[in-house]
């Protein structure tokens, strides 16, 4: 590809906001008796907006580091230089290539060409005639760390905080050069771990300890002096000196050649395709092609595994998938969730400097742990029995000392948290408090009676607040004397995992409450949605219509497995009847019951399902030999069903229909701002799949909305290619 070509995709992004390499000759320290071996060219890679916007790699990011790296070439090439190196702004190394240019890119071949540039720069990198050093001081993703990967030698902070492949979870390949080099630096078991198991485990990244320990990176220093010990050990290897004389050891790395590699590549591509299908259900195009460019390119070279890469790149670019990945992650995940609709200004939220929680059972124990780690202020638990708040207490406690034995929590921050957590069978202690939550069974009258004996006890300004699933925080307000100071605060289980919190706003719920809901959400590192006080509010709502659908069609006489296996095209993270099994069929039955008698057979109640809760069933399913599931007979013979049995597609048909109609329904009721908002709900609190983009553009692409609606529910383009 020419240069002009080059120049013609970077004339495509005049607003980019370019990476800038600016260069600083450091002369490399000598070792006592030795003379300097000479100097090394710094490259500094810095946008210039400080140090809390990332740096990223656009077309003109990349033109300007192709410029300075064929200068520097030239000087090594003369002799005026003995090394290269390469570091970050503070906080970040290279944060990935720029997602929001690289949407715009709506031509498969400036797609191709962003690809071929990316490989351009980086061989030009790796070619320089004299080593190149990596100092990755800070986040490294993607074609960040495959900068770093380029490079002769690397070296990560402690404080690197975050370090990753996240390629197959967004939609593309490592395509430059990740996916050749990452299985030859440190096995092809671990670099199906980085590539494939990480990203698509909700994006997980390694730190610099981690990508020490798996050989990503030659040394590991600490955060204070960093570069100045990078330097330092740079100038150790240019002049031969270091580790008694060698040159950096990789025990991890792998000769593709070798018949055992040869073997070990194989089985590690299979398990990644075993992983992909457990996770993806391989509705998703990305994680298979990472791993069919790996299982190529073991026999390729390097130039011959980078051709591929770009084609690949190309053609994923041009997908829905990558669309509407980038559309949850950027638009809402990033974006739209750190500027939640609806929310009152933050200057009107109150302090919280004590909380309280009724309750001491799994989720109230839960809550408690959750608000002493993050907020760091006291909490007392109550219940009606000693012995339940003394199991409460322990059950925080017990998953502290857990926390500490994996190194998540330093011993001296464990028995702080655990000093905050206190027990009581009075709820006289809640007489100072500022929050308090309830967490008692889910039944209307027991949370109102609750409600009814914190209002003689708390100040008149003390925030009420109730984890309802799905009851009426309305109704729970009726018979207060001050329904205004009550939210919804509804969190997903298991609290400390799932990201998502529904801020419940009732018709009297006021400002200043609503202000303190989300303040404390951002105090809990949890992504706040404000939601209307409607029927099981909105994940619950759309996961019981999809399961109420699905148990339906089994009811009216379709197999189990067809009926359970019907959705698999969505490449949800679980199957229907598995997550019934997870939430607990009467918890499950429960909800259903209560949004049938709101809207009535648009959620039908299944008599099945009553008959295995009142047989004590907990799970439609049963192991049974080889890895298979089976319905135990006495299980079917509790059970009838309808003459009328559905195909796959037309069970997949009728749930995307009914999700259609019921989100169309929840934006004419106002339940949420927008269809983003329930995208995000989804995301975030069902675990939805961000290449369906949440599940208003997946429902737009198959055509459901406007089947059902007669209109999308988000504009052509949007989510997707057209």
């Amino acid at each position: 590809m020419s240069a002009a070509e080059f120049r013609k995709l970077a004339d495509l992004f005049p607003d980019e906001a370019v990476t800038h390499s600016s260069v600083q000759d450091i002369e490399l320290p000598a070792e006592e008796g030795h003379a300097s071996p000479g100097v090394l060219a710094l490259i500094t890679l810095d946008n210039g907006l400080g140090p809390a916007k990332p740096t990223t790699l656009g077309p003109n990011t990349l033109l300007e580091l192709g410029t300075v790296l064929q200068g520097l070439g030239e000087r090594a090439a003369a002799g005026e230089i003995a090394a290269v190196g390469v570091t970050g702004k503070p906080n970040f190394f290279v944060a990935g290539a720029d997602l929001s240019a690289v949407t715009k890119l709506q031509e498969r071949d400036h797609g191709l060409w962003m690809a071929q540039l990316g490989h351009d720069v980086y061989a030009t990198l790796a070619n320089l005639g004299v080593p190149s050093f990596a100092f990755i001081n800070g986040v490294a993703l993607g074609g960040g760390l495959e900068i770093a990967l380029q490079s002769t030698y690397r070296t990560v902070s402690t404080g690197a905080g975050a370090l990753a492949l996240p390629e197959a979870f967004l939609g593309l390949v490592p395509g430059w050069g990740g996916v050749y080099l990452l299985p030859r630096l440190i096995g092809p078991e671990n670099a199906v771990k980085v590539m494939i198991e990480n990203a698509l485990n909700n994006n997980r990244t390694l730190s610099g300890a981690e990508a020490f320990k798996l050989g990503i990176a030659d040394a590991l220093f600490e955060p204070e002096g960093f570069l100045e010990q990078s330097v330092a050990w740079a100038a150790r290897v240019v002049a031969g000196t270091a580790d008694s004389g060698t040159a950096p050891t990789r025990p991890a790395a792998v000769d593709p050649a070798d018949p055992a590699v040869a073997a070990r590549w194989a089985d590690a591509v299979a398990a990644g395709r075993a992983i992909v299908e457990a996770k993806t259900s391989n509705a998703s195009p990305a994680p298979a092609e990472v791993l069919n460019i790996m299982a190529a390119n073991r026999t390729m070279t390097q130039s011959e595994s980078a051709a591929l890469e770009c084609e690949t790149l190309a053609g994923l670019m041009q997908t829905d998938e990558f669309r509407a990945t980038v559309y949850a992650f950027l638009d809402l995940v990033q974006k739209r969730a750190k500027r939640p609709a609806g929310a009152p200004g933050r200057e009107l939220a109150r302090p919280v400097t004590k909380i309280g929680v009724v309750g001491a059972g799994l989720m109230a124990s839960q809550l408690a742990l959750l608000f002493a780690r993050q907020l760091g202020v006291p909490v007392v638990l109550t219940d009606i029995a000693e012995d339940r708040v003394d199991k409460g207490v322990s059950y925080v406690h017990n998953e502290v000392d857990k926390l500490v034995a994996r190194g998540r929590l330093a011993t001296d921050a464990a028995t702080k948290v655990k000093a905050l957590v206190t027990g009581s069978v009075s709820k006289e202690p809640f007489a100072d408090a500022d929050f308090v939550i309830e967490a008692v069974f889910e039944e209307l009258n027991v949370k109102k009676q609750v409600f009814a004996e914190l209002e003689a006890i708390v100040r008149p300004d003390c925030i009420l607040a109730t984890n309802t699933s799905s009851l009426s925080v309305t109704a729970m307000a009726a018979d207060l004397r001050h329904p205004e100071r009550l939210v919804g605060f509804h969190f997903f289980n298991p609290v400390a995992v799932m990201p998502l919190l529904e801020i419940v706003r009732a018709p009297k719920s006021d400002d200043a409450v609503i202000a303190t809901a989300f303040e404390l959400a951002r105090g809990l590192k949890k992504t706040a949605v404000l939601v209307k006080d409607a029927p099981a509010f909105v994940v619950n709502r759309i996961l019981l219509r999809l399961m109420g659908e699905v148990t339906a069609a089994f009811d009216e006489g379709t197999p189990a497995e067809v009926a359970d296996t019907a959705l698999r095209p969505m490449g949800l993270p679980m199957t229907p009847f598995t997550l019934l099994s997870m939430v607990g069929l009467p918890v499950a039955q429960h909800v259903q019951e209560s949004l049938h008698a709101a809207f009535g057979d648009r959620f039908p109640v299944s008599q099945n399902l009553q008959k295995l809760i009142d047989n004590n069933i907990r799970s439609l399913w049963s192991a049974a030999g080889d890895d298979g599931r089976e319905i135990p007979a006495a299980t079917s013979a509790l059970m009838s069903f309808g003459s009328t049995p559905s195909t796959a597609d037309e069970v997949l048909r009728r749930t995307q229909d009914a999700l259609a109609e019921e989100i169309g329904l929840m934006l004419e009721e106002g339940v949420v701002a927008a269809p983003q908002d329930i995208d995000l709900c989804m995301i975030l609190g069902a675990g939805w799949p961000m290449f369906l983009g949440g599940i208003t553009p997946y429902l737009d692409r198959e055509g459901a909305s406007e089947r059902v609606n007669g209109k999308r529910f988000l504009p052509p383009g949007v989510a997707s290619r057209s």
